[in-house]
């Protein structure tokens, strides 16, 4: 039996309950793996309260991002062996193969080695932000030295990971945050301008978007926009585009509905994108595996870990997620086992 997260009525952290649990043995392509970190995301607190993508099947587990140790493995599978050190990617369902557990159940082809020297909570926190930009920059749109790429909600786990990935392409970030005591942790992270929108629900604290962001590129406007929050503000980022931009929108942190831009603007690129677009194609995440070790192995990426939570406060890591005070980075919940 192993302790296990799950919960039977969507809610608020509240909901959430700590059950022990049988694990069953990996089937074909599976392998059961030992949890030491998990990272965590807002996407596991919108399955919490039934406002994913996807309804959670009750009782339901969490999680799709983790690092631990292989402990076995199904029929068929030849990479991983009992003892490889992994880190497990967003290619599955939450209601498939959750993975707030001591241990769990995942698909092999889920699995990343983990670098070598790599500790456990780095591990959880690195695959899911740094695969994202990947596919965005180098699979979707190929990003150019040279080029101005505009990135919103930048303090998040993603946009710090694209900050320092655009960097490393030759293009120049340009940060935008709803709060100004973000500015300096943004131009650590490898900004080259910030630009404080105010809150994502204030259509005046986005009024200036567009000047800002010409102002800061010459008065061409952005080349490629990676959007975290959707909404209204898109037609902000449209506008404040040079023709023939992209816009990725990659996540829904408004909360509202992304309606298509009106009005007069350049020729844009509108497009949605997911993670597993590239996390369910074995090729391209391979892809993106080399591409994050090779800019580990030089130093142009280093993970941000906001905050490190136990196993047993898994409500307050959830109530943080979704707190507007959180800090940049990833907050990831590290397993401390108690003796039985």
């Amino acid at each position: 039996m192993v302790q296990t997260i799950r919960f039977h009525e969507t809610g608020g952290p509240e909901v959430l309950r700590y059950e022990d649990l049988p694990v069953r043995a990996p089937g074909p392509g599976e392998v059961r793996i030992r949890v030491d970190a998990i990272g965590l995301n807002r996407a596991e607190v919108n399955f919490r309260r039934g406002t994913y993508l996807e309804r959670p099947v009750l009782p339901a587990g969490l999680g799709t991002e983790a690092s631990g140790e292989v402990l076995e493995v199904g029929p068929g599978v030849e990479r991983w062996v009992t003892g490889d050190a992994v880190s497990v990617v967003p290619a599955f369902s939450q209601n498939d193969y959750p993975v707030y557990a001591e241990e769990a159940i995942v698909p092999a082809a889920a699995l990343v080695a983990r670098p070598e020297g790599m500790d456990a909570v780095t591990g959880a926190a690195i695959w899911m932000p740094y695969v994202t930009v990947y596919g965005m920059v180098q699979e979707i749109v190929r990003v150019r030295p040279g080029d101005h790429v505009l990135v919103t909600a930048a303090a998040n786990s993603i946009g710090m990971a694209a900050l320092q990935v655009v960097r490393h392409l030759g293009a120049t970030p340009i940060a935008t945050t709803p709060r100004g005591d973000q500015r300096a942790a943004l131009l650590d992270a490898g900004a080259a301008t910030v630009v404080v929108t105010g809150a994502h629900d204030d259509p005046d604290g986005a009024a200036d978007l567009p000047a800002a962001v010409r102002a800061t590129t010459g008065g061409r406007g952005a080349d490629l926009v990676l959007d975290a929050v959707g909404g209204p503000q898109v037609a902000q980022l449209v506008a404040a585009c040079a023709p023939g931009a992209t816009v990725l929108v990659h996540g829904g942190l408004s909360g509202q509905p992304t309606p298509l831009p009106g009005g007069g603007y350049a020729p844009v690129w509108l497009r949605r994108y997911r993670v597993f677009e590239i996390t369910a194609d074995p090729a391209a995440l391979r892809r993106a595996e080399h591409f994050i070790r090779s800019g580990l192995a030089t130093g142009a990426f280093a993970p941000v870990v906001d905050r490190i939570f136990d196993f047993d406060d898994v409500a307050a890591a959830h109530r943080y997620v979704d707190s507007p005070e959180r800090g940049p980075g990833k907050p990831v919940i590290r397993l401390q086992r108690p003796s039985r």
